[in-house]
């Protein structure tokens, strides 16, 4: 079934005094994804995920709730065990109207949150609180500031409360300047065919200096008349194959094939790509080419006879589908998770790509919004020039939308997408 989002818009009291229940906002969403409700669950809590049994202390709560707040947001389910099963909640229309009211009332500033109300087939009901804080920093009502470290809450001390309200954000993590890189570093026939294919009129392109192409051109450096500090994006669209794998061993990426249709199933073949952007994407484009056909049309359905092998034929995917999902992995992963790397699975009748994205400030909505080309995109500068035809590819455009709507119409189902435990998956099916 369908479910109910209940969001709490904050209205003045009117003069006939009516019940917060008017001004609940009941309007039907987008068919559940149970399985991706699952998937969290399964995760356990961390910093960005809360689970309760029920809601039985409202002061507990609001602590709580201001702690994720206060970490870029997260998620509390009602109705889940310490041991991850789903027992449910008694009464959820209770549950929702107490959240809204500790939310407008408890908390300093008001919240806004989305409250959802998902049904299991065994009759059992459970209530998801998203938080998104975006008018950071939260209080309960008796001023008492918290924040979530891991699976754990802490009030902030008052001798770190001025720290931490004077923190900035820090950069993303395409501009973080490289203090040992040199211009010997780049590749110039790729940066100079890059800029000549703007400027093709100029007299003499190899004039310019890399130093100062990339910092006064691209921004993609900082320094002075005797200063070099490319960026790491700079290294990772430029620079020499093996100088990337050396200086950003974590941009590797792990393509593998598997005898199954999962992880679980033998494996056949699996390396590292290594290199800038362009020499990965090709990379990886000719390794999937390998085991699999890529149609920019649905390929006609063929008859089998009896007398056909029992092995299973390569499986058809949609070209643009594949080649934004790759693109989408090399341009928006967060290098800063030291532990995930991005991964390429050829499985029987699927391909899945799985990206490292820190789920920090991902609640449920977000993450949906994603199939709708709304998120907060990383990496936006090296996204840009990466996508660009001067670069060396033809990127189609569109983005997980296009993905969905076009290899769900290729091959009859729909691609799967989630965001859990740091990493993005994207699962594109053959027809």
């Amino acid at each position: 079934m369908a479910r109910k989002k209940f969001r709490y818009s904050q209205r003045p009291d009117s003069p006939q005094g009516h019940s917060f229940s008017e001004y609940l906002l009941d309007q039907p969403a987008q068919q559940t994804t149970r399985t991706e409700l699952l998937r969290l669950i399964r995760g356990g809590e961390d910093t960005h995920l809360e689970l309760k049994i029920k809601l039985s202390n409202s002061e507990r709560i609001a602590q709580g709730i201001v702690a994720l707040a206060n970490t870029d947001g997260g998620t509390i389910i009602f109705g889940v065990s310490d041991q991850l099963r789903i027992e449910g909640v008694g009464n959820p229309e209770w549950v929702q109207q107490e959240l809204a009211r500790i939310c407008r009332e408890d908390i300093v500033p008001p919240l806004v949150p989305v409250i959802e109300t998902i049904a299991f087939d065994s009759g059992k009901r459970i209530v998801a609180l998203d938080v998104i804080g975006k008018r950071r920093p939260y209080r309960t009502r008796d001023g008492r500031f918290y924040m979530r470290f891991g699976a754990e809450k802490r009030e902030v001390a008052r001798d770190e409360l001025s720290a931490w309200l004077d923190e900035v954000r820090p950069l993303s993590f395409e501009d973080i300047p490289l203090q040992t890189v040199t211009e010997a570093d780049f590749d110039d026939s790729l940066l100079w065919s890059f800029a000549s294919a703007f400027d093709e009129s100029a007299p003499n392109i190899s004039l310019y200096q890399t130093s100062d192409f990339l910092r006064k051109d691209l921004m993609l450096a900082i320094g002075g008349t005797d200063e070099f500090f490319p960026t790491v994006a700079a290294v990772m669209l430029f620079a020499k194959n093996d100088r990337v794998a050396e200086l950003l061993p974590r941009s590797n990426v792990t393509v593998a094939r598997f005898s199954g249709e999962n992880g679980t199933a033998q494996l056949i073949e699996a390396f590292e790509i290594k290199g800038n952007l362009l020499s990965q994407y090709e990379a990886i484009l000719h390794f999937v080419g390998r085991y699999v056909d890529m149609a920019k049309e649905k390929p006609k359905r063929k008859l089998l006879l009896v007398s056909d092998p029992v092995a299973k034929p390569r499986g058809t995917y949609h070209y643009y589908s594949v080649s934004e999902g790759v693109i989408n992995a090399l341009t928006h992963r967060d290098l800063a998770l030291r532990e995930i790397r991005t991964r390429l699975n050829i499985y029987d009748n699927s391909i899945e790509i799985i990206n490292p994205r820190r789920t920090i400030g991902f609640t449920l909505p977000e993450g949906r919004a994603v199939r709708y080309g709304i998120s907060r995109r990383i990496n936006p500068q090296m996204t840009a020039i990466f996508k660009r035809r001067e670069y060396g590819i033809h990127a189609p455009q569109g983005g997980i939308p296009m993905i969905l709507k076009q290899s769900g119409r290729f091959s009859g189902r729909r691609p799967e997408v989630y965001i859990a435990n740091d990493e993005f998956k994207l699962k594109i099916f053959a027809a």
